[in-house]
Order: structure tokens, then sequence, then C-alpha cells
């Protein structure tokens, strides 16, 4: 490991990213103590220190499960996903104080080894059976934070990207999905233990809307996917070919793509992406490779223009582009690589801004 391994490059976007959520933690985590003060005066920093770092941690990770639905359903939100590690780190951090802190103060003052108390305290102490039936007041909540903490530091200690290297991008992944069952336990955890002390409407209700809105965004991103399969697999139908994502077109640039090995030539021009044939109509030039000026394709060998939405060069030249037809699915270009008829108009296909 100490051969390949590479320090990680704090570069400006991770430093703003790292601070901004420095901000919020502490400005979350001050905002909690004042309140809770407030409101309990006689409380004390130990249970301020579990309550606080339980409530950000919970608040810190529905954030992160959500970031990835958002980000799928409006690249708008695609900064956030930037760094999104850095995020889950910090919240396992948090989880791991109000861990530590729990186990202190309710389990470390017995005979018992405060682990150990942790797992074997409740059927020692407490009835689970009332009348036959499970006692939800005194069931067992903490084995359900433990193994919950366990899958958090999993992912903490392996998001490096050294790990990402060595165990493979789908393994990895599959590992890093584990934060659904932390969640889910996590769930759990609050609800026989928290809830069953706090009788507040509030809480429940918070945590419901919460799971709500991660549970939410995940359908109406599924959905979408959905339906972008559904779009795709239309055009392949329909004799379309995906060339290349949208973003790699620059606004009044060229580029070259191949659809079933015929080089064809993409251009951007007012928010609209257009195809033509790469070879030009004087001596054969790489048209993809030139640029638009003055509304018109510019050939970079001799100059020679055509207009990009149905390949004419403009009055009193008669020169004229092959055009295919394009359509945009996601972040995505498909064309048609079959020619449309000399001087066809299209429409060219909408780039939704990002």
């Amino acid at each position: 490991m100490s051969s390949t391994y590479r320090a990680i490059d704090w570069n400006r976007q991770k430093r703003l990213y790292d601070l901004t959520l420095l901000g919020f933690l502490f400005l979350g985590l001050g905002t909690f103590f004042a309140v809770s003060l407030l409101h309990s005066p006689n409380a004390t920093a130990e249970t301020l220190i579990i309550r606080g770092c339980a409530a950000t941690a919970l608040m810190l990770l529905h954030v992160i499960l959500c970031i990835g639905p958002l980000a799928r359903l409006d690249t708008s939100f695609l900064p956030l996903l930037y760094n999104r590690r850095h995020l889950g780190v910090t919240m396992f951090l948090l989880a791991l104080v109000h861990g530590v802190f729990s186990v202190a103060q309710f389990h470390a003052l017995g005979d018992e080894n405060p682990l150990v108390s942790v797992f074997t305290a409740y059927q020692r102490d407490y009835r689970l059976l009332d009348a036959g039936r499970i006692n939800g007041a005194h069931f067992p909540f903490e084995p359900f934070g433990v193994a919950a903490l366990g899958i958090l530091f999993l992912m903490a200690a392996t998001s490096h990207d050294f790990w990402l290297r060595t165990l493979g991008a789908t393994f990895w992944k599959t590992m890093h999905l584990g934060v659904y069952a932390a969640y889910g336990l996590i769930l759990v955890h609050v609800a026989l233990g928290f809830l069953q002390s706090e009788r507040a409407y509030l809480y429940p209700v918070l945590l419901g809307l919460g799971f709500a809105l991660v549970a939410g965004l995940h359908l109406l991103a599924a959905l979408q996917e959905a339906r972008l399969d559904r779009e795709q697999s239309r055009l392949n139908a329909e004799g379309f070919t995906g060339t290349c994502q949208v973003d790699e077109v620059v606004e009044g640039c060229g580029k070259v793509v191949i659809a079933r090995g015929q080089r064809i030539a993409l251009f951007r021009h007012q928010g609209r992406l257009y195809a033509t044939s790469n070879v030009c109509r004087h001596q054969g030039g790489p048209i993809g490779e030139g640029r638009i000026a003055e509304g018109c394709i510019t050939c970079p060998w001799h100059g020679w223009n055509y207009r990009p939405e149905d390949g004419r060069s403009p009055p009193p030249f008669q020169e004229v582009l092959a055009t295919f037809t394009t359509r945009i699915v996601g972040d995505r270009v498909w064309v048609n690589p079959t020619a449309n008829p000399p001087g066809t108009r299209c429409a060219g296909g909408a780039v939704t801004s990002s």
C-alpha cells in the first residue's frame, strides 16, 4: 500500500467544500446546544453531546441519501455530489462520538465490560416480554446502532480512492450500498430507543418526513431512469446510435463522433445540437474540427461555410453537406447515421441548461 499510496490533493474545490461543511456543522451543533440549554438548563454536557451528535449525524445522513437522486433529477445538484464521501466520513465521526459517549454514560458504571453490557443488559435487567408480547420500551435498541456504526465505519475506512482502485469499482460500489442497510438499522435504533422515551409527536413526524423524502426522491429518480431506458430502446429500434455526452460538445465548436462506422460532425449552436457529414464538399476537409462563425460551420482548411441546420452553403454558393437527425436523451447525444435528403432543414436536439 505504501508504494502506491498518493496523498490527498486538497484543491480549491475541496477546501471550499470542507469549509462549508464545517461551517454548517458548527452552526447546527451550536444552535442545538443553545436551544437545548434554554429548554433544559440542567442538561449535562454529556447529554448534550450525545443528543447533538446523534441529531446532526441523522440529518447529515438524510442529506447524503438525497444527493444521489437529486443529481439524477437535476444536474444543478451535481456540485453537491463532488466529494460526497467527505460528508459520509463526517457523519460517521459524529455517530462514533454519539456511540462512545452513550456507552460511557449508560454502560460504564457497572462491573461488566461496557461493550458486553450493550448487548446483555436488557435481558438481565428488563422484561422483554410483557403478558406474552414484546415490550417495546424494554427492547434492546443499542445493537441496531452498533451494527449501523460498523457499516458506516467500513464505508468511511474505504472511502479513499486507493480502496476504489484496489477493490474494483463494482465491488466497492456494492459494498458502499450498505449505507441503505445502515439507514434502516438507524431508523429502528431511533424508533426503539429515543422515540420510546420522548412522547412529543414532532419527533416521529420529522423521522417519517425524512424517510418519505429519501424514498420519494429515489422513486422519482428510478422512474426517470426507466423513462430514459425506454426512450433509448426506442431510438435503438429506429436506427439511432448513442455517440457522446452533451457536455462534450462546446457551444460554437465541433466534435467528431463515430456512428456505425461513419464519421459525423456534431455542432452546438444557439442551444441546439446538429449533425453533418465530416467531409467538406470543397477538398474533403475535416468539418468537425472547425467552428461556427456568423451562424455558419466553417471548414478549418479553406474556410468554406455551411449552415448547421440544413447543411447548405450561404448564397450564392450551392454546396450542400449531408445532415443527420439528432436526439438528446438524458445527457447523451443520439444520431441517426442515415443521412437526410440533401438540404433537409433539421430542428436539432435541444440542449437543456445545466
